[in-house]
């Protein structure tokens, strides 16, 4: 799993850095494009991402898509709860899939915009003071902001962006013998994705 996500990265970047740049694309609004993302956050953390990104027909500002995901959350977030921090907690987002639309103020990927998303995501935690972990359900809905940077003349884009949002355990347990793993209603993220516009 790990060397498919080299080849797959590799293939990536090798693609977007060698592919020439279509000016009449950035111009014509007759077709439909299709985007390609990943978050390299994610393969530093242990998981992957996928996310597929439709620009409807004649429309220069709308971007709707779906995205499925996987992580192990870095301390950081887990102890961004209080209720959680310094208390031993491992948790890993084992599956993720999310609806997502953004409004971007110039064009299509390019310079600033507003995004939701709405998702459920399955979490698996563990406690390195107990044994075996639980798994879990929540939806989460939220809301971001970010900027689409173009670092080269082809359709290769990076999108930082960062947003709050609200969860709710749909399903499943948070409990580890005496423990509970805290669910805070309101979540923040950052984070950024790596696209192409084909």
């Amino acid at each position: 799993m790990k060397n498919l996500k080299t080849v797959i990265i590799t293939a990536i970047c090798a693609f977007t850095l060698s592919a020439p740049s279509n000016a009449q694309d950035s111009i014509t609004r007759d077709k439909t494009k299709l985007s390609i993302e990943i978050d390299p956050i994610t393969f530093v953390c242990k998981g992957y991402s996928l996310h597929l990104r439709i620009q409807p027909k004649n429309s220069q500002h709308l971007l709707i898509g779906l995205g499925t995901y996987a992580m192990d959350l870095p301390d950081v977030l887990v102890n961004f709860n209080p209720k959680n921090k310094n208390k031993d907690w491992n948790a890993r987002i084992n599956q993720g899939y999310s609806l997502f639309g953004e409004y971007h103020f110039t064009e299509v990927n390019r310079k600033w915009f507003v995004g939701a998303q709405v998702g459920v995501q399955q979490f698996k935690i563990s406690n390195n003071t107990t044994t075996g972990n639980e798994k879990f359900e929540n939806i989460l809905a939220m809301g971001y902001l970010g900027y689409t940077l173009k670092p080269f003349n082809n359709n290769l884009y990076i999108k930082p962006w960062a947003g709050i949002g609200y969860t709710s355990q749909l399903s499943g347990t948070n409990t580890l013998e005496t423990l509970t793993y805290d669910i805070a209603p309101i979540t923040m993220f950052a984070t950024l994705h790596i696209g192409y516009t084909f």
